[in-house]
Protein backbone atom coordinates (compact mmCIF):
# COMPACT_ATOMS: atom_id res chain seq x y z
CA UNK A 1 0.00 0.00 0.00
CA UNK A 2 1.23 3.22 -0.85
CA UNK A 3 1.92 6.55 1.27
CA UNK A 4 -0.86 8.03 -0.34
CA UNK A 5 -3.39 5.18 -0.03
CA UNK A 6 -2.69 4.70 3.92
CA UNK A 7 -3.26 8.73 4.18
CA UNK A 8 -6.66 8.34 2.33
CA UNK A 9 -7.56 5.14 3.83
CA UNK A 10 -6.79 6.43 7.67
CA UNK A 11 -9.08 9.25 6.83
CA UNK A 12 -11.77 7.34 5.82
CA UNK A 13 -11.71 5.01 8.98
CA UNK A 14 -11.65 8.06 11.57
CA UNK A 15 -14.45 9.44 9.87
CA UNK A 16 -16.61 5.52 10.07
CA UNK A 17 -17.10 5.58 6.63
CA UNK A 18 -16.92 1.86 4.55
CA UNK A 19 -15.46 1.58 1.26
CA UNK A 20 -19.42 1.23 0.01
CA UNK A 21 -20.43 4.54 1.68
CA UNK A 22 -17.99 6.07 0.12
CA UNK A 23 -18.90 4.14 -2.95
CA UNK A 24 -22.23 6.11 -3.11
CA UNK A 25 -20.59 9.77 -1.96
CA UNK A 26 -18.14 9.84 -4.73
CA UNK A 27 -19.98 7.92 -7.73
CA UNK A 28 -16.58 6.12 -7.66
CA UNK A 29 -16.50 2.12 -8.26
CA UNK A 30 -15.49 0.56 -4.88
CA UNK A 31 -12.73 -1.78 -6.88
CA UNK A 32 -11.34 1.93 -7.87
CA UNK A 33 -11.75 3.07 -4.29
CA UNK A 34 -9.61 -0.07 -3.45
CA UNK A 35 -7.07 0.88 -6.43
CA UNK A 36 -6.50 3.90 -4.74
CA UNK A 37 -5.30 2.72 -1.42
CA UNK A 38 -3.48 0.07 -2.84
CA UNK A 39 -1.50 2.44 -4.96
CA UNK A 40 -2.64 0.81 -7.93
CA UNK A 41 -3.31 3.19 -10.55
CA UNK A 42 -3.17 1.03 -13.32
CA UNK A 43 -6.80 -0.41 -12.79
CA UNK A 44 -8.48 3.13 -13.17
CA UNK A 45 -9.85 3.75 -16.70
CA UNK A 46 -7.06 6.49 -17.24
CA UNK A 47 -4.71 8.75 -16.41
CA UNK A 48 -6.88 11.94 -16.20
CA UNK A 49 -9.66 10.24 -13.81
CA UNK A 50 -6.72 9.49 -11.21
CA UNK A 51 -6.13 13.25 -10.14
CA UNK A 52 -10.35 13.23 -10.17
CA UNK A 53 -10.82 10.40 -8.48
CA UNK A 54 -8.48 11.19 -6.11
CA UNK A 55 -9.37 14.22 -4.76
CA UNK A 56 -13.07 13.01 -4.64
CA UNK A 57 -11.89 10.82 -2.47
CA UNK A 58 -9.99 13.42 -0.54
CA UNK A 59 -13.01 15.85 -0.12
CA UNK A 60 -15.38 12.70 1.04
CA UNK A 61 -13.05 12.10 3.63
CA UNK A 62 -12.99 15.49 4.92
CA UNK A 63 -9.47 16.17 3.46
CA UNK A 64 -8.15 19.34 1.08
CA UNK A 65 -8.03 17.69 -2.19
CA UNK A 66 -5.14 20.42 -3.53
CA UNK A 67 -3.19 19.51 -0.72
CA UNK A 68 -2.92 15.97 -0.93
CA UNK A 69 -2.57 16.40 -4.99
CA UNK A 70 0.40 18.90 -4.04
CA UNK A 71 1.98 16.59 -1.77
CA UNK A 72 1.98 13.66 -4.05
CA UNK A 73 1.64 15.28 -7.24
CA UNK A 74 5.71 13.12 -8.28
CA UNK A 75 3.86 10.24 -7.05
CA UNK A 76 1.10 10.54 -9.25
CA UNK A 77 0.81 9.56 -12.96
CA UNK A 78 0.97 12.69 -15.81
CA UNK A 79 -2.70 13.24 -17.31
CA UNK A 80 -2.60 12.35 -20.64
CA UNK A 81 -3.42 14.99 -23.18
CA UNK A 82 -5.92 15.24 -25.60
CA UNK A 83 -5.30 15.67 -29.45
CA UNK A 84 -8.08 17.87 -31.06
CA UNK A 85 -7.97 18.22 -35.01
CA UNK A 86 -9.51 21.74 -35.81
CA UNK A 87 -13.14 21.55 -37.86
CA UNK A 88 -12.77 23.12 -40.53
CA UNK A 89 -15.98 24.51 -42.14
CA UNK A 90 -16.70 24.46 -46.22
CA UNK A 91 -18.69 26.87 -47.68
CA UNK A 92 -20.28 26.04 -50.88
CA UNK A 93 -21.89 27.97 -53.58
CA UNK A 94 -25.11 26.68 -52.81
CA UNK A 95 -24.98 27.92 -49.40
CA UNK A 96 -23.90 31.51 -50.95
CA UNK A 97 -27.03 31.38 -53.37
CA UNK A 98 -29.52 30.91 -50.66
CA UNK A 99 -28.03 33.33 -48.58
CA UNK A 100 -28.02 36.10 -51.41
CA UNK A 101 -32.05 34.96 -52.41
CA UNK A 102 -32.83 35.46 -48.77
CA UNK A 103 -30.91 38.85 -48.73
CA UNK A 104 -32.81 40.12 -51.64
CA UNK A 105 -36.51 39.00 -50.14
CA UNK A 106 -35.71 40.92 -46.95
CA UNK A 107 -34.73 43.98 -48.97
CA UNK A 108 -37.59 43.77 -51.21
CA UNK A 109 -39.94 43.58 -48.43
CA UNK A 110 -38.41 46.34 -46.19
CA UNK A 111 -39.17 48.83 -48.82
CA UNK A 112 -42.68 47.36 -49.67
CA UNK A 113 -43.22 48.43 -45.31
CA UNK A 114 -41.43 51.59 -45.58
CA UNK A 115 -43.60 53.19 -48.82
CA UNK A 116 -46.67 51.86 -46.71
CA UNK A 117 -45.78 53.04 -43.40
CA UNK A 118 -44.80 56.70 -45.26
CA UNK A 119 -48.38 56.81 -46.79
CA UNK A 120 -50.02 55.87 -43.76
CA UNK A 121 -48.22 58.46 -41.92
CA UNK A 122 -49.23 61.18 -44.64
CA UNK A 123 -52.79 60.29 -44.21
CA UNK A 124 -52.97 59.88 -40.75
CA UNK A 125 -51.41 63.57 -40.36
CA UNK A 126 -53.72 65.31 -42.52
CA UNK A 127 -56.79 63.67 -40.67
CA UNK A 128 -55.57 65.20 -37.25
CA UNK A 129 -55.29 68.49 -38.79
CA UNK A 130 -58.80 68.37 -40.30
CA UNK A 131 -60.12 67.38 -36.79
CA UNK A 132 -57.86 70.06 -34.75
CA UNK A 133 -59.29 73.19 -37.11
CA UNK A 134 -63.27 71.60 -36.86
CA UNK A 135 -62.74 71.40 -32.72
CA UNK A 136 -61.52 75.40 -33.00
CA UNK A 137 -64.59 76.62 -34.74
CA UNK A 138 -66.67 75.41 -32.15
CA UNK A 139 -67.66 77.39 -29.42
CA UNK A 140 -67.69 76.06 -26.00
CA UNK A 141 -70.78 75.22 -24.26
CA UNK A 142 -71.59 76.74 -20.72
CA UNK A 143 -73.03 74.74 -18.15
CA UNK A 144 -74.59 76.17 -15.05
CA UNK A 145 -74.30 74.26 -12.07
CA UNK A 146 -76.31 75.77 -8.74
CA UNK A 147 -74.74 74.57 -5.79
CA UNK A 148 -77.15 74.68 -2.30
CA UNK A 149 -75.47 75.72 0.54
CA UNK A 150 -77.02 74.47 4.02
CA UNK A 151 -75.69 75.70 7.39
CA UNK A 152 -74.29 73.04 9.57
CA UNK A 153 -75.64 74.43 12.49
CA UNK A 154 -79.60 74.11 11.09
CA UNK A 155 -78.65 70.23 10.70
CA UNK A 156 -81.10 68.46 13.36
CA UNK A 157 -79.50 64.88 12.06
CA UNK A 158 -76.44 65.67 13.80
CA UNK A 159 -75.95 65.39 17.66
CA UNK A 160 -72.58 66.22 19.27
CA UNK A 161 -71.56 64.75 22.94
CA UNK A 162 -70.35 67.60 25.20
CA UNK A 163 -67.03 66.57 27.02
CA UNK A 164 -65.59 68.24 30.06
CA UNK A 165 -62.67 70.06 30.05
CA UNK A 166 -61.11 67.95 32.57
CA UNK A 167 -62.27 64.75 31.52
CA UNK A 168 -59.09 61.93 31.02
CA UNK A 169 -58.72 60.84 27.81
CA UNK A 170 -57.09 56.79 28.12
CA UNK A 171 -54.05 56.79 27.06
CA UNK A 172 -52.90 54.21 24.01
CA UNK A 173 -50.01 52.08 24.77
CA UNK A 174 -47.07 51.75 22.92
CA UNK A 175 -46.38 49.22 21.05
CA UNK A 176 -44.07 46.11 22.36
CA UNK A 177 -40.98 45.72 19.90
CA UNK A 178 -40.96 42.44 18.43
CA UNK A 179 -38.20 40.31 19.50
CA UNK A 180 -35.33 39.98 17.63
CA UNK A 181 -34.56 37.76 14.53
CA UNK A 182 -32.41 35.26 14.82
CA UNK A 183 -29.44 36.04 12.63
CA UNK A 184 -26.84 33.28 10.68
CA UNK A 185 -23.51 34.80 8.91
CA UNK A 186 -21.10 33.00 7.08
CA UNK A 187 -17.90 34.12 9.22
CA UNK A 188 -15.08 32.33 6.57
CA UNK A 189 -14.16 29.25 4.83
CA UNK A 190 -10.95 27.72 6.23
CA UNK A 191 -9.61 24.56 5.07
CA UNK A 192 -12.67 22.86 3.46
CA UNK A 193 -14.69 24.15 5.78
CA UNK A 194 -17.42 27.14 5.99
CA UNK A 195 -17.96 28.76 9.55
CA UNK A 196 -21.56 30.07 10.28
CA UNK A 197 -21.99 32.61 13.14
CA UNK A 198 -25.76 31.90 14.32
CA UNK A 199 -27.03 35.13 16.55
CA UNK A 200 -29.90 36.61 18.45
CA UNK A 201 -30.97 32.56 19.27
CA UNK A 202 -30.86 30.45 22.81
CA UNK A 203 -30.77 27.02 20.33
CA UNK A 204 -29.81 26.26 17.57
CA UNK A 205 -32.46 24.32 15.46
CA UNK A 206 -31.44 22.57 12.01
CA UNK A 207 -33.59 21.00 9.18
CA UNK A 208 -32.39 18.89 6.49
CA UNK A 209 -34.22 18.28 3.44
CA UNK A 210 -32.45 15.47 0.98
CA UNK A 211 -34.08 16.40 -2.58
CA UNK A 212 -31.67 14.54 -4.46
CA UNK A 213 -31.22 10.87 -4.77
CA UNK A 214 -29.27 10.13 -2.00
CA UNK A 215 -26.89 11.98 0.77
CA UNK A 216 -24.50 10.35 3.96
CA UNK A 217 -24.16 12.92 6.16
CA UNK A 218 -23.14 13.42 9.83
CA UNK A 219 -23.93 15.82 12.70
CA UNK A 220 -21.86 16.38 15.95
CA UNK A 221 -22.20 18.33 18.75
CA UNK A 222 -20.00 20.71 19.87
CA UNK A 223 -20.94 20.77 23.48
CA UNK A 224 -18.22 20.09 26.64
CA UNK A 225 -16.97 17.16 24.41
CA UNK A 226 -17.15 16.24 20.42
CA UNK A 227 -20.40 13.95 20.74
CA UNK A 228 -21.79 12.10 16.62
CA UNK A 229 -25.67 12.97 17.20
CA UNK A 230 -26.40 10.98 13.85
CA UNK A 231 -24.71 9.38 10.73
CA UNK A 232 -26.00 7.73 7.76
CA UNK A 233 -27.49 7.95 4.33
CA UNK A 234 -30.97 9.16 3.19
CA UNK A 235 -32.65 8.99 0.21
CA UNK A 236 -34.98 10.86 -1.70
CA UNK A 237 -37.43 12.58 0.43
CA UNK A 238 -36.32 12.29 3.56
CA UNK A 239 -35.88 14.74 6.19
CA UNK A 240 -34.43 15.47 9.87
CA UNK A 241 -34.88 18.36 12.32
CA UNK A 242 -32.21 18.65 15.22
CA UNK A 243 -32.82 21.40 18.39
CA UNK A 244 -29.29 21.57 20.17
CA UNK A 245 -28.25 24.18 22.79
CA UNK A 246 -24.47 24.60 21.42
CA UNK A 247 -22.44 24.71 18.00
CA UNK A 248 -22.78 22.23 15.55
CA UNK A 249 -20.48 20.39 13.14
CA UNK A 250 -21.90 18.50 9.51
CA UNK A 251 -20.50 16.83 7.14
CA UNK A 252 -22.49 15.83 3.68
CA UNK A 253 -21.24 13.31 1.17
CA UNK A 254 -23.08 15.06 -1.86
CA UNK A 255 -23.02 18.80 -1.01
CA UNK A 256 -25.82 19.68 -4.23
CA UNK A 257 -28.42 16.62 -2.52
CA UNK A 258 -29.80 18.41 0.36
CA UNK A 259 -31.62 21.56 1.51
CA UNK A 260 -30.21 23.06 5.00
CA UNK A 261 -32.28 25.72 7.17
CA UNK A 262 -30.37 27.19 10.21
CA UNK A 263 -32.73 29.25 12.67
CA UNK A 264 -35.41 29.56 9.39
CA UNK A 265 -32.13 30.98 7.31
CA UNK A 266 -31.34 29.10 4.44
CA UNK A 267 -27.99 27.85 4.06
CA UNK A 268 -26.33 26.97 0.61
CA UNK A 269 -24.03 23.88 0.91
CA UNK A 270 -23.05 23.55 -2.68
CA UNK A 271 -24.19 22.70 -6.09
CA UNK A 272 -21.61 20.05 -7.16
CA UNK A 273 -22.07 16.49 -6.08
CA UNK A 274 -19.05 16.91 -3.98
CA UNK A 275 -18.15 16.72 -0.12
CA UNK A 276 -18.64 19.53 1.64
CA UNK A 277 -18.00 20.48 5.72
CA UNK A 278 -20.34 23.35 8.20
CA UNK A 279 -19.73 24.34 11.22
CA UNK A 280 -22.66 26.33 13.15
CA UNK A 281 -21.02 28.18 16.00
CA UNK A 282 -23.96 29.59 18.23
CA UNK A 283 -23.48 32.73 20.16
CA UNK A 284 -25.65 33.62 23.21
CA UNK A 285 -25.39 36.38 25.18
Amino acid sequence: MSELGQMLRKARLDHNISLEDLQEMTKIRKRYLEAIEDGNFKVLPGNFYVRAFIKSYAEAVGLDPNEVLQLYQNVLPAPEQEQIEPIRTKRTSRNSEKIGKWASNVMMISFVVLILGAIYYYLNTNYNGGQRDANVNEEPKRVTDKVETTNPSVNNNTYQVPVADNAAVPATPPPTPPPPQAEVKLVKSQGGTDYYAVSNASKLTIEMNVTGDACWFQIDSLGEKKETLEQGTYTNGKSQKWELDNSAFMIFGRSNAVELLVNGTAITVGDTPNAKRIQFDLQKG
